[in-house]
């Protein structure tokens, strides 16, 4: 009879988030490279060379993909012939190794779950509690997948109650473009077809675990109904042309993974879950020899891939920048930003608002300044901060005017497209919205010098910071007319894509 020590799972769920928390999944890598060297719209495939220089950045610097390091997910199949040797629930043994993942002192990952959700949302510190599926199964071991999602993938999940009759490849066709880039593309969609409301949500989620394989799919052709929904699926979304970040080119998901179950005769639940160019996951079982330690991958795996700004691009000065110099940018522009920015994210705008509704003075003067929407991870050894890469802006898009017209800022650095409040605002102000890759969060964390706590620390990795930076790239999202490109590259390669015999991914 197979004895499962506590400290056999405790180790080995902390040894993997601390794994992916640095580590592709190699499939993953190999795919991005693959659209990177398809790819023919430019402004995709430089956000696709700096996914793949910050995944090989993080891999040697052992240091997050993602500043948002993810609620811990984590299916467990548990044998029925295991014998536990531990006087705690597997739960506590589980959320044990998130919590020394998450505070090891080498590798400090950001905290970012939040109790009492629906009310005084505190930060619990230590990233737990992790969401743990569990199912009894035949066999004496134990089987672990466990996964780091973002905020960003998780919160464009979708759950639609088909009738019978409709197609889903339509739903998903429609859907997709509903969910803007906040989720960061490249990546993959989880769909869960059948069963219930619930059992449709969580098959997508754990359809994501495995490998990507579209491709040895579409070689030997398909098998069944959902293995030929996957590529249906996969070709049609990839014609929206989408792209990487958004920003309009020809991959939008690298893979589709599909699972069913039986479902009423009047029902036809589906669920979508994308994962984002930061996918984290691994795998391993426990026999009863002890914990499990990930296996660390030859840096050879990664691509040796380069970025460097074109010719056409503007160095910025943040600390004497005037709004009639920004009058002058252009929808994808490339800007390298150097100087003096503030961060700010949900939580620091709710706050700000409010002060300005009491008539309270701001604790920083954001005249003439660059706000950045960011909860950057806490520093390690010699760095200055964490991985520091961009949040979804369009969660700040209810605040935009009112702070856009209070403060005298004049633009906004963040995550994917903004929506048409957020637009309007921007237009109404002559602001300006800047944009950076998702999913490059070490690679920008290089181009911070300096970083200070200046407001609301109590709000943690929500606090506003001073950023000093010296050449962070970015790219103009919406200039000060309202223009966006997140709106008009998808159009543009979209039409492309339908004019002409172009290869996909």
């Amino acid at each position: 009879m197979t004895v499962i020590k506590d400290r056999d799972v405790v180790e080995s769920v902390a040894d993997a988030l601390q794994f992916i928390s640095y580590y592709h999944p190699q499939d993953f890598v190999q795919a991005v490279h693959r659209a990177y060297e398809m790819e023919q719209s430019q402004a995709a495939k430089d956000a696709l060379a700096q996914i793949l220089i910050n995944s090989r950045m993080c891999a040697m610097g052992k240091r997050p993909i993602c500043q948002d390091t993810g609620i811990v997910t984590v299916f467990v199949d548990i044998g029925m012939e295991v014998r536990w040797e531990t006087s705690q629930p597997l739960e506590d043994l589980i959320n044990e190794g998130v919590r020394r993942a998450y505070m090891h002192p080498d590798n400090k990952l950001r905290a970012s779950i939040l109790d009492d959700p629906a009310g005084a949302r505190k930060n619990t510190k230590d990233n737990t509690p992790a969401v743990i599926h569990t199912r009894m199964v035949a066999g004496d071991t134990v089987d672990f997948r466990v996964a780091a999602k973002g905020g960003g993938s998780e919160n464009k999940s979708k759950l639609a109650m088909l009738n019978p009759s409709d197609s889903i490849v339509d739903w998903v066709v429609k859907t997709v473009p509903t969910m803007g880039a906040g989720w960061c593309p490249p990546g993959m969609l989880g769909i869960g077809i059948g069963g219930t409301a619930e059992k449709a949500m969580v098959m997508a989620k754990e359809s994501l675990m495995d490998p990507v394989d579209i491709h040895e799919l579409r070689e030997r052709g398909a098998s069944n109904k959902a293995e030929e929904l996957r590529l249906e699926i996969m070709d049609a979304v990839n014609k929206l042309g989408i792209g990487a970040q958004g920003l309009g080119g020809l991959t939008t998901v690298l893979d589709v993974k599909i699972m069913d179950y039986p479902t009423h005769a009047a029902s036809l639940p589906v669920a979508m879950i994308p994962n984002c160019a930061a996918t984290r996951h691994a795998h391993f079982e426990l026999r009863g020899d002890g914990p499990v330690y990930q296996e660390a991958p030859s840096l050879e795996a990664w691509p040796e891939v380069t970025w460097e700004p074109g010719e056409s691009v503007r160095r910025v000065d943040l600390d004497t920048v005037t709004r009639e110099e920004t009058l002058t940018w252009q929808p994808g522009d490339t800007l390298l930003l150097s100087g003096t920015m503030y961060t700010g994210r949900d939580a620091a705008h709710k706050r700000m608002t409010q002060m300005i509704a009491d008539g309270e003075e701001l604790p920083v003067n954001l005249q003439g300044k660059f706000i950045y929407y960011v909860g950057p991870v806490d520093p390690v050894r010699d760095e200055v901060v964490g991985p520091a890469g961009p949040t979804t802006s369009t969660r700040m898009d209810k605040f935009t005017d009112n702070i856009l017209e209070n403060t005298g800022l004049l633009g906004m650095i963040g995550k994917a497209e903004r929506g048409p409040v957020a637009i309007e605002a921007i237009r109404k102000h002559k602001a300006v919205y800047l944009m950076a890759v998702g999913g490059a969060a070490y690679l920008v964390s290089k181009a911070i010098t300096d970083a200070e706590v200046v407001a609301f620390e109590d709000l943690g990795m929500e606090a506003i910071y001073a950023f000093t930076v010296k050449d962070m790239p970015v790219s103009v999202a919406v200039d000060a007319e309202g223009t966006s490109v997140h709106i008009t590259g998808p159009k543009v390669w979209q039409a492309a894509i339908e004019e002409q015999a172009i290869e996909l991914f």
